[in-house]
């Protein structure tokens, strides 16, 4: 049960080091989910209010960690449903009040920018590139063809080896790396794993051609750096995400050989665990050196400031959910935070939303039948 406690408190603490550093993450023209001027961004004030959420996300992140710790530890060691319990919560929770914690100082921040009107005698515009998509934004789908030779590879094992499968297959595994959940083999179960992982694959691929094609979003007041940083920006998290995609089906593979090939049973947690670590440090890295739209990405140009980008909070409500009948686009960049988020206001991209989640619950569903 220790070494169960550990595993989930290391898993908590990247977590907790992403959102105790957010607002450094996020592009220097917005502020907890308000735009700014981005001369603004190291005033004194807002330099402030950054310490003190990073100062407050640490205590609470340690209150968490500590609670998580003495209520687990005081239960029998082999209680893994208490187990599975208090670490739901804890997500939870720690997401819930997060959130409140952030809506303190989001309030903080609309009121700091309406005492000091930033935005008065500037001249606010929106700015584009007109061939912006047509430069290499992204890394090529090809890079798919691996992770997908290894799904061929693993349905050839898997049927030529067909009768070396336990006639029962297990579905769920607990804290220990014990099987709670079985299934009854046949040549639609033995299927699961495989066609997980093709949907996984299209998906990263549609998650990575919406990188490239997702709203252009640019500073007014430095255009020419803020396009370079936004493409480099793109780039990485593209093929992070190939990368991730790759490991993700190699690990599915693993689990499906393991029917098969029992000594790899053995080996899951281990290479769960490592695979599971290099994306979340991968992420941690790419966060901090890249931070949003690029902009920690180095690179010294003038800026003007008599020129900012045009004030669209009202189409952001509480700073994060984005709602804009007006605007056409599907995906955008996150006003506070690192990565993509959708047009609240747009149907199509609820549609895509929900038929994501509804297929990634009915493949298991369906198969297991």
């Amino acid at each position: 049960m220790d070494q169960i406690i550990w595993i989930s408190i290391l898993l908590f603490i990247p977590v907790f080091i992403l959102l105790i550093g957010m607002p450094y993450w996020t592009r220097h023209t917005e502020s907890f989910g308000v735009s700014i001027p981005s001369d603004v961004y190291m005033d004194e004030k807002l330099k402030r209010m950054r310490k003190k959420y990073a100062s407050v996300m640490t205590v609470f992140s340690i209150v968490i960690l500590l609670t998580f710790y003495f209520i687990v530890g005081n239960y029998p060691p082999n209680d893994e449903e208490v187990m599975g319990i208090v670490l739901s919560t804890t997500i939870i929770g720690f997401l819930i009040i997060s959130f409140l914690i952030y809506l303190l100082f989001h309030k903080q921040m609309k009121q700091l920018k309406e005492q000091e009107k930033w935005n008065e005698q500037r001249q606010q515009k929106v700015v584009l590139q007109t061939n912006f998509y047509q430069q290499k934004l992204i890394h090529s789908n090809y890079w798919f063809l691996i992770a997908f030779a290894l799904v061929a590879v693993t349905l050839f094992i898997t049927f030529t080896q067909y009768a070396r499968i336990p006639e029962q297959i297990p579905m769920q595994y607990n804290f220990s790396g014990e099987v709670t959940n079985w299934t009854e083999k046949s040549y639609r179960s033995v299927l699961i794993m495989p066609v997980t992982q093709i949907y996984m694959i299209i998906l990263f691929m549609f998650i990575n051609w919406m990188i490239g094609r997702s709203k252009q979003q640019l500073n007014a007041q430095n255009p020419d750096e803020s396009i370079e940083q936004n493409i480099i920006f793109r780039r990485r998290w593209s093929i992070f995400l190939i990368a991730s995609g790759i490991m993700l089906t190699v690990l599915l593979s693993v689990i499906q050989l393991s029917f098969i090939y029992t000594v790899l049973a053995s080996y899951m947690t281990v290479i769960s665990l490592m695979i599971t670590g290099i994306m979340i440090i991968g992420a941690i890295i790419l966060t901090i050196t890249t931070g949003q739209g690029g902009s920690r990405v180095k690179n010294v140009r003038t800026s003007d400031g008599t020129v900012i980008n045009r004030d669209d909070d009202h189409y952001w409500k509480l700073g994060q959910f984005y709602f804009n009948r007006k605007d056409p686009s599907l995906f955008l960049e996150k006003r506070f935070g690192v990565g993509w988020t959708i047009n609240l206001a747009n149907p199509l991209a609820w549609l895509i939303l929900i038929g994501i989640i509804a297929l990634a619950a009915g493949i298991p569903i369906l198969l297991s039948r």
